[in-house]
């Protein structure tokens, strides 16, 4: 049978199902070979795509496909980002990430100008590819449990100020050959980029968060999102911008309203990665023309060159920054590790500049860059990943890092009955949980024997927690308990299984002279030690904009104090919002000391004289906002008598505010029950 007679394959069929193939197998045999995962999909197009074996034809589902996944590339290099972190060490990010954008560049002005003989528009653009940097070795940073390290924190907020400049510069040049370049042309380019990316950061978030608010159903809220996502990279490209600005800018502004421990940023997330950017990176690969390396010295020269000259930037860039912020070698080694690596914005930067025609026929960045960008994109990784495990080992050898997280992998139950309140009070879980605890998540619903309406509810509500947990590959262990007595049902599920939290929404107010607390929840305070967090969330966590958190006096004093602290750092650095503490200044110092070992928490301190302070707060307070109260039990050396009157001060001042009521565990052992 004649080869040609069967490929190309051009039925859509066939060629969705050979990727499918394609994106199923290249990541087990290129994880084998140790090469990084973009770049065994761009071989694999290669291989198949007409400069090699013609296996298939780039059809327009290639089109359509890649600017998709150019798009969601960019779109998750934002939403990636923590903001926090950029925001505590603005300062060295800001010289890291000028100095990573300017020298590389002017570098690459001078290798492109002089050595290679390229023209102006084309050095520029090229000279830019080098200044971006993707954290393709920031999980080897993760892996050693580093990330809290000022130097690593420096080159996380570094990548907002090369990735924007890059893709600014981006912007411009593909906008300059999609109108006229005339005397005005720069001056209304500019305006209509500084007011479109006003809209943008204007309008997403407040257009988001209401949206979040009314619908809680994943994939009407991916949907949305992505559409959000389009939107912005259209806009952009209505105004003589390239698309790929307006998806990071998108990214930028939801990227506070999607928390990394959300089910809807594993669903991007994976959505993502599962077809449209392998898609994407096949479709690159198939239009790489290896044969360019047989014809002459020319393209090997440039490939050389784009090398050397990224890799000195970096290393140049890094050094610099190292010496003005007094860093050891080690710590300058892992700037240059991390900042090294080239991958989406370079990628993207090329394609843009490829798919520019010329007015003499030839293309803005010809076959010669495109392949040099794949061999860049190699190297690099390859060089930052060798680069950042022999520094993180260096320096966790000796010894130089810093304090870590108090907060040790604990056993936490929710108790679960409401089905409106499953997916907040998992939210809340998912918040408060280190990332790297290995410890499964714990959910029971108590029912009475009798009650066989709740027994048939049962079974959904946990069904539902299950699928929350994973949709985040979180494990949930499931359990319904039949008893006579509810709170005693929990109790007992608790001291078999040794539980060290309790996470439990608030009572469902029947008549008027219920209370919040109804009759279960004081039987949990009296029967058990251990932290117990009452939850009532009227609007979901991520449209969350501030936490004030109030705490008695002494409360350092309790044998949870270290644990609610660091939980609530997590929580607020996991939703990206600024966190208020109010209380007595001597606990105040040491919350103080131990929020600051989080890099990633914008916290302010009121002091106060440690007594109640909610109706001082009830003025404060906003609809958007969450109040955390920190109380205590009777007999605990913190307790106040305010604190018998809680429930009364929510019901009349917090009707329409989310409170998580916390009282932290204690010294004294379980009670019988």
């Amino acid at each position: 049978m004649n080869w040609n007679s069967i490929f190309p394959i051009t039925d859509p069929t066939w060629i969705f199902f050979w990727v499918l193939c394609i994106i199923l197998f290249a990541p087990l045999l290129f994880q084998r070979l140790r090469l990084p995962h973009i770049i065994g999909m761009i071989l694999a197009g290669l291989l198949v795509g007409p400069n090699g074996f013609n296996i298939l034809e780039r059809d327009d589902s290639f089109e359509l496909f890649g600017k998709v996944g150019l798009y969601y590339i960019m779109f998750l290099a934002a939403l990636e980002i923590n903001m926090q972190e950029m925001k505590e060490y603005k300062g060295g990010a800001l010289t890291l990430g000028l100095l990573a954008f300017f020298i590389p560049v002017s570098l690459g002005m001078f290798t492109n100008m002089v050595l290679l003989d390229f023209g102006v528009i084309t050095s520029v653009l090229l000279a830019s590819m080098y200044a971006s940097y993707t954290l393709i070795s920031y999980p080897i940073v993760a892996r050693y449990g580093l990330p809290r390290l000022k130097c690593v924190n420096f080159v996380v907020g570094g990548t907002v100020i090369t990735d924007t400049l890059t893709l600014f510069v981006l912007a411009v040049v593909g906008g300059l050959f999609s109108g006229e370049a005339d005397g005005w042309f720069f001056v209304l380019l500019l305006v209509k980029l500084i007011l479109l990316t006003a809209v943008i950061v204007f309008f997403f978030p407040r257009i988001a968060r209401y949206f979040f608010r009314r619908y809680n159903d994943g994939t009407i809220q991916y949907i949305f999102v992505m559409a959000l996502l389009f939107l912005g990279a259209g806009m952009m490209e209505l105004v003589g911008m390239e698309g790929i600005l307006g998806a990071f800018i998108t990214g930028l502004v939801l990227n506070r309203l999607i928390p990394h421990s959300s089910p809807l940023m594993r669903r991007i997330d994976f959505i993502g990665n599962a077809i449209f950017i392998p898609y994407f990176l096949i479709g690159v690969g198939m239009i790489i023309n290896v044969k360019v390396l047989f014809t002459g010295g020319g393209a090997l020269l440039v490939m050389l060159a784009m090398v050397a000259t990224a890799l000195s930037g970096k290393w140049i860039a890094s050094w610099l920054t190292a010496k003005a912020f007094r860093m050891n070698s080690d710590e300058q080694k892992l700037m240059f590790g991390l900042s090294s690596s080239q991958a989406a914005a370079t990628l993207a930067a090329a394609l843009v500049g490829y798919g520019i025609i010329m007015p003499d026929g030839t293309r803005l960045l010809n076959d010669d860059v495109l392949n040099g960008t794949i061999l860049l994109i190699l190297v690099t990784c390859t060089v930052s990943s060798i680069t950042t495990d022999r520094a993180s080992r260096n320096i966790t050898v000796s010894g130089t890092v810093a304090d870590k997280p108090l907060n040790t992998s604990k056993k936490t139950l929710l108790a679960l009955a409401n089905p409106n309140m499953v997916d907040k009070l998992m939210d809340l879980a998912l918040l408060t949980r280190k990332e790297n605890s290995t410890i499964p998540l714990s959910a029971v619903t108590v029912v009475l024997d009798d009650d066989e309406k709740l027994k048939g509810n049962a079974a959904k509500v946990l069904e539902g927690a299950a699928k929350i947990a994973a949709s985040v590959n979180i494990p949930l262990l499931t359990k319904l308990r039949l008893t006579t007595n509810l709170a005693y049902g929990i109790i007992h599920e608790i001291k078999e299984n040794d539980y060290k939290e309790l996470i439990v929404g608030f009572h469902q107010k029947e008549t008027t002279n219920d209370t919040f607390l109804g009759g279960v929840l004081p039987e949990l305070l009296n029967g058990l030690s251990c932290q117990i967090v009452m939850a009532r969330l009227l609007i979901p966590l991520n449209t969350i904009r501030r936490i004030h958190i109030t705490f008695p006096a002494k409360a350092e004093f309790e044998a949870g104090f270290e644990n609610w602290v660091e939980e609530t750092a997590y929580m607020a650095s996991g939703l990206g919002c600024k966190v208020s503490y109010h209380g007595h200044p001597q606990t105040m110092g040491l919350i103080e000391k131990h929020v600051s070992k989080f890099a990633k928490v914008d916290a302010s301190y009121f002091p106060t004289d440690g007594g109640n302070e909610l109706k001082r707060l009830a003025s404060i307070i906003k609809k958007d906002h969450l109040l955390v109260i920190v109380s205590a039990r009777k007999g605990s050396i913190s307790f106040r008598p305010s604190h018998d009157h809680l429930f009364t001060q929510l019901q009349r001042d917090y009707q329409e505010t989310s409170v998580l009521l916390v009282y932290p565990s204690g010294f004294t052992t379980d009670k019988a029950v």
